[in-house]
Parts: structure tokens; sequence; C-alpha cells
């Protein structure tokens, strides 16, 4: 019975992303899903990311949290429109919570929606959310055997980002070792090595999300 509850579930939330990302592709917006784990770097990130491609085009953000709006606050310092959503202990963003999200958003206006799901490395890999790809963060603090304990994140993933890189020399991380993993695990997965504080990668990165934007 569980089995099929959750499969119904799923259906029900994948026939959401599929409209979702039609409509998307009919309002010409680039997608992604941002995920990590909780402290792995994810809104440094994407602030960084922000202020980069803010100056060619415009964005929107929608934040997944448990219960706060922290992360929020600090991308509307930044000038650029986010969205709130609070799953109060869910662990994951859903279709259905992104297409409410929307009714607040001037769609006609907007070139990208980056979409911060909440901090977990397992259920936000289960659920699409109309995204046109997955991206994941994964700080060296975290240890290098998090691709192989959690490996859908990252087979799903289009990109994955090495974050707070300036720390590896002061934390026992194998870096050869993650990055193997995540190569075996997903081919053609796009790697970053990044520091937000170090300010290390981030060109190649946004560089790179630019190029994916333009083939929208």
């Amino acid at each position: 019975m569980e089995v099929k509850v959750m499969t119904n579930v799923l259906a029900k939330n994948d026939a959401i992303a599929e409209a979702l990302q039609q409509k998307f592709k009919e309002k010409n917006i680039f997608v992604f899903n941002l995920m990590g784990s909780p402290g792995a770097g994810k809104t440094s990130l994407l602030e960084a990311t922000l202020q980069d491609l803010v100056k060619d085009y415009k964005l929107a953000v929608i934040e997944g949290d448990l219960y706060t709006s922290k992360d929020a606050e600090r991308i509307h310092a930044l000038g650029i429109p986010v969205l709130q959503i609070n799953t109060v202990g869910g662990c994951h963003l859903d279709a259905q919570m992104i297409e409410s999200a929307l009714d607040d958003l001037d769609l006609d206006e907007l070139d990208m929606i980056i979409i911060e799901n909440v901090g977990n490395l397992v259920c936000p890999a289960e659920f699409d959310i109309g995204e046109a790809m997955k991206v994941t963060v994964l700080s060296v603090t975290e240890g290098e055997d998090k691709p192989l304990k959690y490996p859908l994140i990252f087979k799903e993933s289009k990109a994955v980002l090495l974050n707070k890189i300036d720390l590896l020399p002061y934390v026992p991380f194998d870096k050869d070792k993650a990055l193997a993993d995540i190569h075996n695990l997903n081919p053609n997965a796009h790697v970053f090595e990044v520091s937000c504080t170090a300010k290390d990668g981030l060109t190649e990165w946004t560089n790179w999300l630019r190029t994916q934007l333009e083939s929208r």
C-alpha cells in the first residue's frame, strides 16, 4: 500500500511538473533547481550567481525552506524578485508548490528562475518541479563519501559544484575520490570547483550557465 501511495504522489507531481516545463518553454524562461545539504553554501553560491547574471538577464528566485525566510531576505537585499515557500517541516519542494508560487511572478518579464530547494540530499532529487536541469552543491566540509551515499541526486544533476575549495588544506576531504565517484555515477555531469569566499571558479560556472540559458 505504501508503494502504491508513493507512486500516486509521484505521478501527480510529474504531471504538474510536465505542465510547468511546457509553460516555461512557451515563455522562454530557463529554470534550474539548486539542491544540496544544509550548510553546503547554496545561498552564497546563488548570491554570487545572481550578481553576475543580473547584469544581462531578468531573474527571479524561489526559495524553499522548512520555516524561516532568512535566505529569501539575503536575495531580496540584492534587488532580485524572490518568493519564499515554507514547507513547514517538509523535506523538499514539489511541483504543486512551484505552480502556486508562479501566481506572484510576471513570467513575461523573466529570462531565468532559480529555485533553491530545501537543504537535503535525498527527497529533492526524487521530485521534478518543472526545471530544465538540476544542479547539486557539495561542500568539501561534508566529506567525499556523499556521492556514493546519496547517488540519485548526483545522477540526476546536470552540474555539480564542489564548493568551499578554499578549505581543502584544512579538512580531510579526498577530492580525487569525490570527483571520480561523481563521474562514475554521472559521466555527463559538468563539475565546477568553486569558492564563494575566495571567488574561485565562479566565472567558469556562470559562463557555463550563460550558455545553458542562451540555448534554451
